[in-house]
């Protein structure tokens, strides 16, 4: 007999495979701070997609075709919803001038926080859905609301020196303006104090958990089972870092992407506000979500776009820039 799918041993097999995957990442393949290239970049995407779809096949030998569906479908949206954390790295990397060589560092740590506190949205999420079935009709609203309001706004400017954990954090931390190294922390005249480093894995973090209020109510939109959220959610957030270095160069091109994801959110909302009535089959679900976003890709390399490129300290194979310490910088952030 099949284990369940909300049983403790497959929970615990899946972290300790997580964690032993991000152990090999960090301790022995980029245990080197170094810059990573496109080709570096391609691998890497390759082998966690790969991971993924295997993790897909066992679901779906395991559990049926209900089940794998559900989870390649979540993946998908979640997949698809990460390509936004791309352009908001590259303006918080261009901001606080990140050397390119400690770039995969800090989202490998910011990788590994927003596993965390993504485990702790899915398990809240989960609690609440079983507890108040009400609530359901509150993340479908607020899916279509968010769907809307990425179909009407124009361009929005992101300003990591507004980031409100950052002026909280230099309240109670003194911080220097210069990077040592890798390090996050640094000892002055007997003193800790934090690095860019860490400010910039602080401005991280708090993004993640902006994008996580979309993501995670879209994966519940497509299941309630929360091994199946999990599972989905944090596949594709492994595979983010290497996305990143991926298309860091292109993501510009894809314009229309934003408008895809819109539609994607506002589907998947109704999907889950009509559910009591009319559940549209996973399948269907899934051949909607990726015709969606095949067609903003498509469209978008059809018609590319005419304004300048991004700058080029903001792209992670940019040459080396001495970081010079920006008092007024320091002083708005």
């Amino acid at each position: 007999m099949p284990e369940s799918v909300g049983s403790p041993w497959l929970w615990g097999g899946f972290i300790a495979m997580i964690l032993a995957m991000l152990a090999l990442d960090l301790g022995v393949l980029h245990r080197r701070p170094h810059a990573v290239g496109v080709r570096e970049a391609a691998t890497w995407s390759v082998i966690w997609v790969s991971v993924a779809l295997l993790f897909n096949v066992g679901v779906y030998f395991w559990f049926g075709p209900q089940k794998a569906l559900e989870f390649l479908t979540g993946y998908l949206i979640e997949k698809a919803l990460s390509v936004d954390n791309i352009f908001v790295f590259l303006v918080i990397f261009s901001f606080f001038s990140v050397p390119a060589e400690y770039q995969h560092r800090v989202l490998f740590w910011g990788v590994l926080g927003a596993i965390i506190l993504r485990a702790i949205f899915i398990g809240v999420g989960a609690a609440l859905l079983h507890q108040f079935h009400w609530i359901i009709f509150v993340f479908g609203g607020f899916l279509i609301y968010t769907g809307i309001k990425i179909l009407t706004q124009k361009h929005e400017e992101v300003h990591p020196e507004d980031n409100p954990m950052i002026r909280l954090f230099r309240r109670f931390m003194p911080t220097v303006p210069e990077y040592h190294g890798s390090r996050f922390f640094v000892n002055v005249d007997g003193r800790r104090h934090a690095t860019p480093l860490f400010l910039v894995l602080l401005a991280v973090e708090t993004t993640d958990v902006i994008f996580a209020v979309d993501s995670i109510p879209a994966i519940f939109a497509v299941t309630p089972d929360p091994f199946i959220v999990f599972t989905s959610n944090i596949f594709a957030i492994l595979g983010l870092r290497a996305l990143y270095f991926l298309l860091a160069d292109v993501v510009d091109k894809f314009r229309y992407l934003k408008v895809g994801l819109g539609l994607v959110l506002a589907f998947v909302g109704v999907k889950m506000v009509i559910s009591d009535w009319y559940k549209i089959p996973v399948g269907i679900s899934l051949g909607v979500v990726a015709a969606i976003l095949g067609g903003a890709v498509v469209f978008s390399l059809l018609n590319p776009p005419t304004e300048a490129p991004l700058p080029e300290s903001a792209h992670p194979d940019a040459p080396l820039a001495e970081v010079e310490p920006n008092k007024d910088r320091d002083r708005a952030a």
